[in-house]
C-alpha cells in the first residue's frame, strides 16, 4: 500500500474489483492506493472496533450501513494498536461528528493512519454484488493513482488471494504482556495471541483472571511457564489452513488436558487439532448481528462475527477424535456454518464468533464463564 496527501472529497477515486466491475467515488481517508479483500460488515455501528480489529488485516471492509463517521474516533474504543483494515468503502461518511467522546475525525483518522478510502458510491449494489459472486480482490485507487482501468484491473489481479494467506505472524505481539486480574485473582490463563482484541483479555480479567498475552510463536514450554489453569487461542486473519504450529501447539496442551477455549481462528485451530478440515466461505460472516443457536442449551443469540473460513465438520453427529468424542455446539442460523465444537471427554471448547463484545452485543458473554467453569472443575 502506498500513500501521499490527506483524503479530500473532492479528490477523485475508483474502487476496482478482481471480476472488472468498478465503482467511481471520492477519496476518503489517506489518498494512494491499497489492495486487499473486499468483504461487507453489516454492523450499523462500532465502526472504530471494526477497524483496528487484527482480523481484518489484508481486507478492504465494505460497510453496508449507508452514514459512518457519525461519532469521530476516541481514545478508548480501539482494540489494538493500529487500524489493521487494508481499505475502507463507505457511502456517505459523517461531515461533523457529534459525541462528547470524539477526539478527532475518522478521516482524520484514517488518514494519520495511511488507510486508503472511497466513499459516495453505492455500497449497496456492492454489497449485492459480493454477496451473489463472493468476496474477491479489490484495489482502491486515488489522486495520481487513477489510472486507465485496464491498467488498474491488471495490478489487482497481481495481488495475493486470501485463500493460503498466512497473517496470523504479521499481527500478534512481538513480546509477551500481563493483564492482570480485577479484584481477587483466581486463575492464570495463558493467552495466545494471533490477532487478539483487547477486550478479550479484559472480559477475563473481570471475572479474576491474570491474563499472559504470549506471542504466536509461543511453544508449549513457553505456555506451561506460566504455570496456566487454562490456555485461550484468539481471533485472527488468514487462511487457517497455513497456522501449523499453532495447531501443534493445541495438540499438546490438549494431551496435558488443560481447560481450553477458543474463539474464531481459534475454533478453526481446534477444528484442525481435532482432524477436521477447514474451507473458505463464499462471502464470510461479518457484523454484529449474526444469529447463532447454542445447541446444548437451545438458546438462540445474536453475535459479532468477522471470518472468511469455517471448519468442516459433521452438524448431527458425535465424531471420533485423536482426543476423544467431539461435537458441533453452535451453528449460524442462516446458513448452517459451524459456529463452535466441544470435546465430551477433555475440557476443550471454541466458538467461531466474538463473544467479547467489542463492539456489542452481550448475548455470548456467557461463554468466559463457561471457560471459569472448566478451570474450576479442573482445579476441582
Amino acid at each position: 500500500m502506498t500513500t501521499s496527501t490527506r483524503g479530500a472529497s473532492k479528490t477523485p477515486a475508483v474502487l476496482v474489483l478482481e471480476d472488472g466491475r468498478i465503482f467511481r467515488g471520492r477519496a476518503y481517508g489517506a489518498v494512494g492506493e491499497t489492495f486487499g479483500e473486499a468483504v461487507f460488515s453489516t454492523g450499523m455501528t462500532g465502526y472504530q472496533e471494526t477497524l483496528t480489529d487484527p482480523s481484518y488485516r489484508r481486507q478492504v471492509v465494505v460497510m453496508t450501513a449507508p452514514h459512518v463517521g457519525n461519532t469521530g474516533v476516541n481514545d478508548e474504543d480501539p482494540e489494538s494498536r493500529q487500524i489493521w483494515v487494508a481499505g475502507y468503502v463507505v457511502r456517505d461518511p459523517a461531515r461533523v461528528p457529534s459525541n462528547w467522546r470524539h477526539r478527532r475525525t475518522l478521516d482524520d483518522e484514517l488518514s494519520e493512519q495511511g488507510v486508503v478510502g472511497i466513499s459516495g458510491i453505492d455500497t449497496r449494489a456492492l454489497t449485492r454484488h459480493l454477496r451473489e459472486r463472493g468476496a474477491m480482490r479489490v484495489g482502491i485507487f486515488s489522486g495520481d493513482a487513477v489510472k486507465d482501468d485496464r491498467e488498474l484491473l491488471d495490478r489487482v489481479l497481481q495481488a495475493p488471494q486470501m485463500k493460503g494467506a498466512s497473517l496470523y505472524e504479521e499481527v500478534t505481539v512481538d513480546e509477551a504482556y500481563v493483564v492482570p486480574a480485577i479484584g481477587e485473582k483466581k486463575f492464570t490463563v495463558a493467552a495466545i495471541d494471533l490477532g487478539i482484541k483487547g477486550m478479550t483479555p479484559h472480559r477475563m480479567a473481570e471475572r479474576g483472571i491474570e491474563v499472559h498475552v504470549l506471542p504466536a510463536t509461543a511453544t508449549l514450554e513457553d505456555v506451561y511457564a506460566v504455570n496456566p489453569d487454562g490456555v485461550f487461542f484468539s481471533n485472527g486473519p488468514g487462511d487457517p489452513a497455513t497456522a501449523d504450529h499453532p495447531v501443534s501447539l493445541m495438540r499438546g496442551v490438549l494431551e496435558r488436558g488443560t481447560p481450553l477455549f477458543g474463539i474464531c481462528f481459534g475454533n478453526q485451530l481446534l477444528g484442525r487439532a481435532l482432524g477436521f478440515g477447514t474451507y473458505k466461505l463464499k462471502y464470510g460472516h461479518r457484523g454484529i448481528n449474526q444469529p447463532v443457536q447454542d445447541r446444548t442449551t437451545g438458546k438462540v443469540e445474536v453475535t459479532a462475527h468477522n471470518h472468511g473460513f469455517a471448519v468442516d465438520a459433521p452438524l448431527d453427529k458425535v465424531s471420533d477424535t485423536p482426543f476423544g468424542r467431539a461435537e458441533v455446539s453452535h451453528v449460524c442460523l442462516n446458513d448452517d456454518v459451524v459456529e463452535g465444537l466441544q470435546l465430551l471427554d477433555k475440557p476443550a471448547f471454541s466458538v467461531q464468533y466474538h463473544p467479547e463484545a467489542a463492539a456489542g452485543p452481550h448475548d455470548a458473554a456467557y461463554l468466559f464463564d463457561r471457560f471459569v467453569s472448566l478451570m474450576e472443575g479442573q482445579r476441582a
